[in-house]
């Protein structure tokens, strides 16, 4: 199924294999997914599931808001998002039902996504990985700068995108190809092996491996010519008579 779940990392830790060996987890805590409304390709132009999460007070909601989740008989959450879905995805959810944990298995891999801690502002060497200047040669108080940024007077002007000093993080990021190693039905928790982009109690969303699923779906290449079986030997054909010379004259 390609619908994910919206839910909140509440740290690492890590947990040790029958074999000993320790494993690094991300712990995220995943509450029911209400359905709030299921998007058709006749109504709306495409096929997609639209969740809430959270609870939220009803008096801090817009009107349309609240006559939305009333309409979907669900409780108010704190967002909504939405899964991408095939028809027969979409057939077997209907609005006001919920989405749980075990939508995942363990072994399964998954992407998630989630916005990235703020580091404030950062220079080039932290932001984005720059060598900076040599620490010798008559080179002072300009260690860790970017150097030149821009040309001559034409254009005398700096491109936009130049990679520079600013803000950094808080950004929205995905780390892909990520195994669940453990899903905890009691607790609404999932483990996830490696980090996930966010800090604690930040908001993420997990989606199973969109290249895991086109891998499986790939076609298997025919084995080489090389590796087939080798065919049974034909029969060896029965030898022919060589037909006899005509006989030589007699010399006089």
């Amino acid at each position: 199924m390609a619908i994910g779940l919206v839910g909140r990392k509440c740290g690492m830790t890590r947990i040790f294999t029958d074999a000993g060996e320790s494993v690094p987890v991300t712990v995220v805590e995943v509450l029911p997914n209400r359905v709030t409304q299921v998007k058709t390709v006749d109504n709306d132009g495409y096929a997609a599931v639209q969740v809430t999460y959270g609870n939220r007070r009803p008096q801090l909601l817009t009107k349309s808001a609240a006559g939305h989740f009333a309409k979907a008989k669900v409780e108010p959450g704190l967002g909504l998002v939405e899964f991408r879905v095939g028809e027969k995805d979409k057939a077997e959810l209907k609005a006001g039902s919920e989405l749980k944990v075990d939508l995942f298995s363990e072994g399964q891999v998954v992407d998630v996504t989630g916005v990235t801690i703020g580091k404030g502002y950062a220079g080039v060497m932290k932001r984005h990985n720059f060598g900076g200047h040599h620490a010798t040669h008559g080179v002072s108080l300009s260690h860790r700068t970017p150097g030149s940024i821009g040309q001559r007077q034409t254009p005398g002007r700096v491109f936009p995108g130049k990679r520079m000093s600013g803000h950094m993080g808080v950004v929205r990021r995905t780390v892909e190809n990520l195994r669940i190693v453990g899903v905890d039905g009691p607790r609404n928790l999932l483990l996830i092996r490696g980090a996930v982009p966010g800090a604690e109690g930040g908001e993420v969303i997990v989606r199973a491996s969109v290249k895991a699923s086109r891998r499986a779906g790939r076609k298997v290449l025919a084995p080489s010519k090389a590796a087939a079986a080798p065919k049974a030997a034909a029969a060896p054909k029965p030898a022919q008579p060589k037909p006899a010379a005509a006989p030589k004259p007699a010399k006089k």
